[in-house]
């Protein structure tokens, strides 16, 4: 009979930005780890992916007989999912149900604990978020469940990637002036990232922080106003002349922050409301229980820049979620009964090999551009961006690699297999849906066939009208891309670009009602 020990450890929410960083950190120690997520090609493209230690599994907590699956035999489940990204306004009815089928699948699966990373704040202030609130009942219903859990409570983590610290660093590096709201003088107490994560390994490791719930913050309590000069020192940048005004409400300061910073509305909403609370540890119990040395705001921020300056940001904010594969991606060339896939394609022969060509696919968009017109993408992006999307603020994670589900700027990467094939699937606001791929095909005597391909599902006719009035652009961008892409990888071209897809697409039938 295996002991508790030797159980394996299930991760929910694997590829988010905690999850991500905590499984590394257990198998370091020794353990065994289930992995789940809603991706399996996600989880499986992570650096431990395929380390002999983790099982990789699929689930979702809207599904409990997935749960159930993902639990069974496990002895610790991390809880590690919150519905904010993917259910927007309604997260909050997702995260109760959510969090009761966790507690079925953890009972039914005879779980020893259950372990959760909550919000930090008074759920009775004044000024209290729906999204706090939504944490504090998660972590209730987890609690009132036959399996022994234990919560932990945090406030804004100090990291690279996580989505407070974006906000933080990204308003520091572009506002000299910001017009702020009264939270800039709130009371907080930021926790290192690191530290998060020896407190969730501390919890499983100590059995007397069952059925108890805990703050967790680092050594001091800071204003914002104080966060961002502490950043601004760290970064060399000059410190910014902060205004307080007493009109900006949570949703404006959201959507300034949208325009100015990689992180969606969606997102900054519910991270601002519980800015306007102060987030303070009110006891401090766990200290004792699982000591370990306490990170400062001005060393967690030095590490966190320090990390993306190297380029080793092991998990990002934009991590989290669902890789959204289109159906009618599979259909390549043969015709699709859900409506009509418009294509603009070109292809050209290359004197060079698909490694030679490689590095320089792997390094578009972020700060090297798209090789052609990178006004028109710049452009692209701030409309984008007016319209409610990401725009181009998300960049990319590393210059030099790619993995599955990495955001790139506007786009999703769907596929990386090297160093033939590279598909990206648009997450800009467009009336349709929209693929990017890119593919090197090997000819022999040292050449090899580059290929861009740009497939669009339009929805109704705004969908037909945005692709017929930029379709002149895309054949510029695209035939340029080419020759920019061979061009950085110092290699030269056999043959000019030439489309290879007609203008006009035929609309394929519709499936009868």
């Amino acid at each position: 009979m295996q002991t508790e020990h030797q159980k394996p450890v299930l991760v929910t929410g694997a590829t988010g930005y905690v999850a991500g960083r905590l499984i590394p950190l257990l198998l370091a120690s020794g353990y065994s780890v289930r992995a789940m997520g809603r991706s399996m090609t996600k989880i499986m493209g992570r650096p431990w992916g395929h380390d002999p230690n983790v099982k990789c599994v699929t689930g979702d907590i809207m599904d409990v007989a997935s749960l159930r699956k993902a639990a069974d035999g496990c002895g610790t489940i991390y809880y590690l999912v919150h519905s904010m990204m993917s259910q927007k306004g309604q997260y909050r009815h997702a995260d109760r149900i959510g969090a009761k089928n966790m507690v079925q699948a953890a009972a039914e699966a005879h779980a020893d604990h259950l372990i959760y990373l909550g919000g930090l704040g008074d759920i009775h202030h004044k000024n209290v978020s729906k999204h706090l609130v939504s944490r504090n009942e998660v972590g209730q219903i987890l609690l009132d469940g036959p399996v022994p859990a234990t919560v932990l409570r945090a406030a804004m983590i100090l990291g690279s990637g996580s989505a407070s610290f974006e906000i933080l660093r990204y308003l520091a590096e572009r506002l000299p002036v910001m017009v702020t709201p009264k939270w800039v003088r709130m009371s907080t107490q930021p926790i290192a990232i690191t530290n998060v994560l020896g407190y969730l390994k501390g919890c499983m490791e100590h059995p007397e922080t069952r059925g108890k719930t805990f703050d967790i913050g680092g050594p001091e309590v800071v204003t914002y106003r104080d966060l961002f000069r502490i950043f601004t020192k760290e970064a060399g940048l000059p410190t910014p002349l902060m205004i307080p005004v007493p009109v900006l409400t949570p949703r404006l300061s959201s959507l300034w922050i949208h325009l100015v910073t990689p992180v969606p509305a969606a997102i900054a909403q519910p991270l601002t409301e519980g800015l306007s609370l102060p987030t303070v540890c009110t006891e401090s119990t766990i200290t004792q229980l699982i000591p370990q040395n306490l990170i400062n705001c001005r060393e967690a921020i030095h590490r966190a820049l320090d990390r993306i300056q190297q380029e080793q940001v092991d998990t990002c904010w934009t991590d989290a979620g669902a890789i959204k594969y289109p159906e009618w991606a599979h259909f390549g060339d043969s015709a699709y009964s859900g409506g009509t896939i418009l294509k603009c394609g070109y292809r050209a022969t290359v004197e060079g090999t698909g490694r030679n060509l490689w590095p320089a696919i792997v390094r578009l968009g972020g700060e090297t551009g798209y090789y052609a017109a990178n006004l028109l993408w710049k452009l692209r992006g701030v409309i984008d961006v007016f319209a409610g999307g990401v725009g181009l603020n998300r960049g990319r994670r590393s210059k030099e690699t790619l993995q599955v589900g990495d955001a790139l700027d506007f786009w999703r990467v769907l596929e990386v297999e090297k160093p033939s094939k590279l598909l990206l699937l648009a997450e800009m606001k467009t009336p349709g849906e929209a693929l990017l791929e890119i593919t090197v095909t090997p000819l022999g005597n040292d050449q090899c066939e580059l290929v861009l391909l740009s497939r669009f599902l339009p929805k109704g006719l705004n969908g037909l009208l945005y692709w017929y009035v930029l379709y002149p652009f895309h054949q510029y961008v695209f035939a340029h891309m080419l020759k920019g892409i061979v061009k950085s990888a110092g290699l030269t071209l056999a043959t000019l670009p030439e489309r290879f897809t007609p203008k006009i697409t035929k609309t394929c039938s519709l499936p009868d009602q």
